[in-house]
């Protein structure tokens, strides 16, 4: 009976560790508020990102929330994560990074191709009060949708469609952000961005390199700009049957 006491409160004190560390984990939002503080400043600042817009908004998006329960313990590590449905959101350097680039101001209207988890749409929703996201995974779109709704980003609105064709309700747009991987830049996209305005893409065909790029509409022509080697997984829908022809 002794024996089988002492067993019976190490599986007790065993299940309390557990709880104790999962509660610390996943519920103590202050924990995952100093792994953000950490990450943005070894891991962004650190490499050159100074946008003080930028900063602040990468500390306030809660990027755990993002990300599947199971790799909550990983959100502030400076990596791309696995989302589900082949998919993953970006590494916090290259979402600081694009987002520095893009350089939104206040009450600029932004349209985000890949919405992804929803992550650099909110990171970019603190920067402005107009961003426009466009998914082509349905399931990907509705978790996205609600996840920014839950979190109070009433100035996203997001759309389930091929990015290929933009949104043409709410063009012309001051800047275009594509997070996944393009051969050219779609010209409905060309279409709908303002003169003056300007797109980032991860640019080309290779599935294991690309060219990070800043494009410029100025009277009608673009101006290309390329930054450095990045990778995404490919945009997918009608850009591939252009690419096939």
């Amino acid at each position: 009976m002794k024996e089988k006491s002492i067993i019976l409160m190490i599986i007790f004190i065993l299940f309390f560790m557990i709880s104790f560390i999962s509660s610390a984990v996943y519920g103590n939002e202050d924990i995952f508020k100093t792994l953000r503080h950490k990450m943005i400043e070894k891991d962004i600042k650190a490499r050159g990102i100074n946008n003080p817009r930028v900063l602040a908004a990468m500390e306030k998006v809660p990027r755990h929330l993002f990300v599947p329960k199971n790799m909550m313990k990983h959100a502030y590590e400076d990596r791309p994560l696995p989302i589900g449905h082949g998919q993953t959101i970006s590494q916090p350097y290259i979402v600081a990074l694009m987002t520095q680039l893009l350089d939104v101001k206040p009450g600029e209207k932004v349209l985000e191709i890949g919405t992804g988890s929803g992550y650099q749409a909110a990171v970019l929703a603190e920067l402005t009060d107009k961003v426009y996201t466009i998914e082509i995974l349905e399931p990907l779109a509705k978790e996205a949708e609600k996840r920014l709704n839950k979190l109070g980003y009433d100035n996203v609105k997001v759309k389930v469609g091929d990015g290929f064709f933009g949104w043409k309700e709410y063009a012309p747009f001051d800047a275009i952000i594509i997070t996944c991987a393009a051969p050219k830049v779609p010209p409905k996209l060309v279409e709908q961005l303002k003169d003056g305005g300007r797109i980032l893409l991860p640019l080309g065909e290779n599935l294991f390199y690309q060219n990070l790029t800043l494009v410029t509409k100025k009277n009608g022509k673009l101006k290309y700009k390329y930054l450095s080697g990045v990778v995404f997984v490919p945009m997918t829908g009608k850009i591939r049957e252009e690419k096939e022809k």
